[in-house]
């Protein structure tokens, strides 16, 4: 497999401006693509219903954001590259010539696959599958690193292009909701036995799973120009952080996340004041927002106060590895329509959650043309994505 961009963490030594998103698809609980998903999440419309795609009898939870039926994960990733190249006016040469960076989870069968099938089963198989599939070139690169594996695709896509190492790259991200990481979310009681996602909220229990698969088009300033190419939005800074404060636990602080606040903004040349709108990692549970809360604290300082925060995930569910990418489109598509999405759930005030604007009612306009989208994994690990309006 050729790994030919750079390093992860590398600095890139280019105008972070210069990285426009030029193309998107996407598939969510809410449908095939980006109105479904725009209304839904604006509107603070949960998709959680029961799961019929596995059987959950004898879960102590029941319930996921999950389309109907049985999608299948290749033909979606598939479906979703090329809605992204399509909308970005890619040409089979133009295709031929991007690299794919790819975040998935894996198969869920790939442990009870025999020995054979195991290489064609695994995350660089299928990588080689939809860069096949949908005329990319053979430089691939795959993500596996928890719910930060998108965000951190798309950060390396960004120092890429910044660094003159590539005009263009696809970025595409998929989990669907499956039996394996469902029983082990329940065994664990990290769902939300009341069937509910409460970001930053009083009394809220945990996380549920959704479906999330996406794909977007980045490439340098110059090279959309040459194509004539319309960005749909700019990625105007990015920054990375890990603390190793624990293998499952935030650090209670948030000063790993801050950091990688406080690198988006300086990459972009902005101030916190700048910033319309955070879709915030908000999974949730009773540590991370917690720890969440801290980090907005203390990379925004008073700034905070005039700052809209909502958690998407309280109506599309918590994607894993492609969580990431999913809440970028949700923030770019909030951005361009500038409408702001809700933080469903919300049941009042949690003291230990210092946010002063969670935004729990639809139909609030985004007042400024900058937001930013943030995750966190296990092991410490942190992203941030400023996205400007292009």
């Amino acid at each position: 497999m050729n790994t030919s961009v750079p390093r992860r963490g590398a600095a890139p030594a280019g105008p972070a401006g210069g990285v426009v998103l030029t193309g998107l698809g996407v598939v969510s609980a809410f449908g095939r693509g980006t109105e479904p998903l725009l209304s839904g999440v604006c509107a603070g419309e949960p998709a959680f219903a029961p799961v019929e795609r596995f059987p959950v009898d004898r879960r102590r939870v029941r319930v996921a954001a999950t389309l109907p039926g049985t999608p299948e994960l290749t033909g979606e990733l598939h479906r979703v590259v090329d809605d992204a190249c399509t909308r970005a006016g890619l040409d089979a040469a133009d295709r031929a010539a991007t690299p794919l960076l790819l975040a998935v989870h894996g198969d869920p069968d790939l442990a009870r696959a025999p020995e054979h099938e195991r290489p064609t089963r695994g995350a660089g198989a299928l990588a080689a599958r939809v860069a096949t599939a949908s005329g990319l070139s053979g430089v691939l690169r795959t993500y596996t690193n928890a719910c930060v594996a998108a965000s951190t695709a798309v950060a390396d896509a960004a120092a890429t292009i910044a660094l003159g190492r590539a005009e263009r790259l696809v970025v595409a991200a998929g989990y669907l909701v499956e039996a394996d990481q469902f029983a082990l979310f329940d065994a664990g009681r990290a769902l939300a036995a009341d069937g509910r996602v409460r970001p930053f909220s009083a009394d809220r229990a945990g996380i549920l799973l959704g479906d999330g698969v996406a794909a977007v088009v980045l490439e340098s300033v110059a090279g959309a120009d040459r194509r004539g190419a319309t960005p749909l939005a700019r990625l105007a800074g990015w920054g990375r952080s890990g603390d190793g404060y624990h293998v499952v636990q935030p650090r209670p602080d948030g000063a790993g996340l801050a950091r990688a606040i406080r690198s988006a903004l300086d990459r972009a040349g902005l101030a916190p004041g700048d910033v319309g709108y955070v879709n915030a990692h908000g999974s949730g549970s009773a540590q991370s927002d917690v720890a969440e809360s801290a980090a907005l604290r203390l990379a925004f300082g008073p700034d905070l106060a005039g700052v809209p925060v909502s958690s998407t995930k309280s109506v599309h569910g918590q994607a894993l590895e492609a969580s990431g990418l999913l809440e970028l489109v949700v923030t770019v598509l909030a951005l361009r329509a500038g409408r702001l999405p809700v933080n469903a759930g919300w049941l009042g005030p949690d003291g230990q959650c210092p946010v002063d604007d969670v935004v729990v009612d639809g139909g609030r306009p985004l007042l400024r043309d900058t937001a930013l989208t943030l995750n966190a994994a296990f092991g410490g690990a942190n992203t941030a994505l400023l996205v400007r309006a292009a």
